[in-house]
């Protein structure tokens, strides 16, 4: 059986995007990992090349800039690295350059790969999320946060990827039959130091709104508000992926949420106590058939 990690990124270095540790996370499992570059303006090249692992192949892309609006641009991406994945390789590994998996769940991830190697009717592999906020100790408990994605996919070129990039459809507009693994992506999107999270979130504005954004209320400060932009926080409580020890500890900001302050309306209020007491999210939007 064959594995092939995948992954396209630009300017990580300019706006501070945990790609080497996403890459290396999955690195054991993997046979090959494709890192499609972007043109980037910085020394993205050389920081993914100082992984130094056999494993990596390197491919160059132009990122077509009138694709930005509602990040379509980021489907094409990953669209482009996909096409480069091995034939022979049985599934696609996908992550998003602030994305990383704990090693404790490379097992897991092993299992299930072989289990469904030869169930033809399960296309992919669904993940739960961890969305960590401002600093590495919260995570988003709303459903403003999606809570699952499929980050596993067969590789049989007929799966690509949907909208703006977070999953994957047939190539006919299909939803994806998948299983859900005990598994989890660690999704550092959200966390960095403010400036930078302000330079990163003008750049995303930018892929949605297909034009240069200025980010509202916080451009003036120079800094991102953590606070002005979240409903609701909880403290994590578990461990980090071992491969992200060395950022966690040369963290150079603080930001202290009280996890008791919520700013929903009276629905997503309801929604939320709900969830917390049953354990079950209704109706919530499914990109995926869970079989």
């Amino acid at each position: 059986m064959k594995i092939s990690g995948f992954t396209f990124v630009r300017n990580a270095v300019k706006f501070d995007y945990p790609v080497v540790e996403s890459i290396t996370s999955i690195l054991p499992i993997v046979d090959e990992f494709i890192v499609s570059i972007g043109n980037s303006d910085d020394t993205t090249l050389q920081l993914i090349e100082s992984i130094g692992s056999p494993k990596i192949k390197i491919f160059h892309s132009v990122w077509d800039d009138s694709l930005k609006e509602g990040g379509q641009v980021l489907a094409v991406e990953t669209d482009k690295a996909l096409a480069h994945v091995s034939p022979d390789a049985d599934w696609a590994f996908y992550l998003q350059a602030d994305e990383v998996v704990h090693e404790q769940d490379l097992p897991a991830i092993q299992a299930a790969v072989e289990k469904y190697r030869n169930d033809l009717n399960v296309e992919g592999l669904l993940f739960h999320y961890h969305h960590f906020y401002g600093t590495y100790d919260y995570v988003g408990d709303s459903r403003r946060w999606y809570a699952h994605e499929i980050r596993i996919i067969r590789n049989n070129k007929r799966v690509v990827s949907y909208r703006d990039a977070q999953g994957f459809r047939t190539n006919d507009n299909k939803k994806l039959n998948v299983k859900k693994i005990n598994a989890g992506i660690y999704h550092y999107g959200w966390v960095r130091h403010p400036h930078k999270q302000l330079e990163k979130l003008s750049n995303f504005y930018s892929l949605w709104n297909g034009q240069n954004w200025s980010v509202p209320d916080v451009q003036a400060e120079e800094h991102f508000d953590f606070f002005n932009d979240v409903d609701s926080l909880a403290l994590y409580k578990g461990t980090h992926p071992g491969v992200m020890k060395q950022r966690i500890a040369e963290k150079n900001w603080q930001v202290n949420f009280d996890t008791r302050r919520k700013k929903f309306n009276f629905k997503d209020n309801l929604s939320y106590r709900f969830e917390k007491l049953t354990g079950i999210r209704p109706f919530e939007y499914r990109n995926y058939r869970i079989v």
